[in-house]
């Protein structure tokens, strides 16, 4: 039996996640802070949902838990939680952008803290990370967003060896446009523009693909209608002092 953990996993991409790990016969662990939705995708595909604040490490540290006590341990982690909207230069918005990096790059932080010894203890896994095609390149509609996301492929390619010596792999989907809340109601103001915006369920089957390779460390970007494909970084190491 797979257990799987997915934060942010009341809507959009997380549950599709859910609904695609529960389709394929893993229990299923949905963290979020939305209870309804959350118990909702808990009760349709036959799982738990814990109530999680993923910028306090104590809640990651609890939604693991469930996971461990319900299901007798964790094999999958899709740390998906994120959010955007803190504006630029022009229209910065200090709390919206504290909550920005809080979401985005404390919640992943301290989902690998929480999810990492469960895992080791569970003897691996892999976890899968959702960052963004705006960690790869320049965003100027939300250019906190594309920071923090650029952090989060930072964090898993640094972090990678780590979990490697554990049996876990740590890897990055980088969706485009995808239909979730996040874009609103722009789905046809962006396919107009000639952008493609792709379904929940295509980043599913493309997180459930990574999670089940043997890569790490590796950073896949996916648009509608294309398979995933691994993003090339130069080849430079940084020298130890």
């Amino acid at each position: 039996m797979t257990v799987v953990l997915v934060t942010g996993g009341a809507n959009g991409i997380g549950a599709a996640v859910a609904r695609h790990f529960a389709a394929e016969g893993a229990k299923v662990v949905l963290a979020d802070l939305d209870e309804a939705a959350g118990q909702e995708v808990a009760a349709e595909v036959g799982g738990r949902f814990v109530r999680t604040d993923v910028t306090r490490a104590e809640d990651n540290e609890a939604a693991v838990a469930t996971a461990v006590r319900e299901y007798g341990g964790l094999d999958v982690v899709h740390l998906n939680a994120g959010t955007g909207g803190a504006g630029g230069l022009d229209d910065f918005d200090l709390d919206r952008y504290r909550r920005t990096l809080a979401v985005n790059v404390d919640g992943t932080m301290f989902g690998l803290r929480a999810a990492v010894p469960a895992l080791r203890a569970h003897g691996g896994g892999a976890i899968v990370v959702t960052a963004s095609l705006a960690g790869i390149a320049p965003a100027t509609f939300d250019p906190v967003y594309s920071a923090s996301k650029h952090a989060i492929i930072g964090l898993v390619r640094s972090l990678a060896p780590a979990c490697a010596d554990s049996g876990i792999t740590l890897n990055a989907v980088c969706p485009g446009f995808v239909e979730t809340r996040m874009i609103g109601g722009l789905k046809d103001t962006l396919v107009a523009n000639g952008l493609a915006v792709a379904s929940p369920e295509e980043i599913a089957a493309a997180v459930a693909t990574i999670a089940a390779g043997q890569g790490t460390g590796e950073a896949w970007a996916l648009q509608a209608g294309t398979a995933p494909q691994r993003v090339e970084f130069p080849a430079v190491e940084l020298s130890q002092v």
